[in-house]
């Protein structure tokens, strides 16, 4: 099979190139495991996370890539659920324990022994990938592979984000960068909360214009005052001056909800900028977001099908990868990048 793989870890920047194309065998599923012969995988800004090493993957070489949709080609001995042929999505939860105390609450994004699709295992940059049954999930047949990769981790990372948030019907929303995630997000608001006003924040016109037009009453700078206070906001940046700036536009009581594996360091020191009364005072709460669920994915999935979104893609080959992430990395962002595999 063909597969774009990371062989060692380095900064975009030094090199555009990280991802390498070769000709590995095809993976053959044993026990509850599936193969998937895949025709879609989107592009998450945690694939530069992994490239550069902020969250490296535990041994090299590595297929990257955990938004990945396609249909089963073969399964193993044990496989009961799904069948050849069926159209399945895999997201960035590979697996987990499945007997501490979160596995059986239904929180594995928390196990200590969380295993990460595209980081722990091969992931979808490559025409074949195998998973267990219990990490695939049926894709609503409303919804086209393309624009369902995205589902699979920004929309379902931006499904639980929401629900971090605590909103409430008629409150102020603040998406703070506005990339793949935020656009879902805005759209799950808009049908979910119709009262609710967002607020979307980026250094971007090209994204703030992208914002009006799906429906935020104001779009600014990050530096910008939206001359309202928010309930609630959403980081899906990869720094740090945006946790500052949200944590200055929070109402009392507010929380802000952080949506990122990791953080860069370019801009760390902006947290020296803290000032207690004007960022933390007044009860303001900061919440991680820790992976995901399968309930996150199953449930966002549905949701997406009664919905009807559609997220805005942007088509690349296989073979152009190494393109798309560094799109990705130098902001040039509308929706969400998805590698066509044939």
């Amino acid at each position: 099979m063909k597969a774009m793989v990371l062989n060692q870890i380095c900064k975009i920047a030094d090199n555009p190139h990280p991802l390498q194309l070769v000709e590995l065998p095809d993976p053959v599923p044993v026990g509850d495991e599936i193969l998937v012969r895949v025709s879609a995988c989107g592009v998450c800004h945690t694939e530069l996370d992994e490239i550069e090493g902020r969250t490296p993957p535990p041994h090299l070489p590595m297929i990257l890539g955990h938004q990945v949709v396609g249909r089963v080609e073969a399964v193993g001995e044990r496989v009961n659920v799904f069948k050849r042929g069926d159209r399945v999505g895999v997201a960035w939860i590979y697996s987990a324990c499945g007997t501490c105390s979160f596995c059986l609450s239904g929180n594995e994004n928390l196990c200590s022994d969380f295993r990460a699709t595209g980081r722990d295992a091969h992931g979808g940059y490559a025409q074949y990938m195998k998973v267990s049954q219990d990490f695939a999930y049926c894709i609503p047949e409303n919804i086209g592979d393309l624009t369902a990769a995205p589902l699979l981790c920004a929309g379902a990372i931006g499904y639980r984000s929401l629900r971090l948030t605590g909103l409430q019907d008629g409150q102020n929303l603040g998406l703070m960068g506005f990339g793949a995630s935020a656009h879902l997000v805005l759209k799950m608001v808009r049908h979910r909360y119709p009262a609710v006003r967002v607020f979307a924040f980026s250094r971007s016109e090209n994204e703030r214009a992208f914002a009006r037009q799906l429906g935020a009453c104001w779009a600014g700078d990050i530096f910008e005052d939206p001359s309202e206070k928010l309930d609630a906001v959403i980081d899906t940046t990869p720094v740090w001056r945006p946790v500052v700036e949200s944590l200055k536009c929070l109402a009392p009581g507010g929380r802000l909800v952080i949506n990122a594996i990791r953080k860069e360091d370019v801009d760390k020191e902006s947290l020296l900028s803290l000032d207690y009364p004007t960022h933390l005072w007044m009860e303001k709460e900061i919440k991680s977001v820790a992976n995901v669920s399968r309930r996150d994915v199953a449930e966002f999935l549905l949701l997406a099908a009664e919905m009807g979104i559609t997220p805005e893609v942007e088509e690349f080959a296989l073979e152009d990868a190494n393109q798309a992430l560094l799109e990705l990395k130098t902001r040039k962002v509308r929706g969400a990048k998805v590698l066509r595999v044939e």
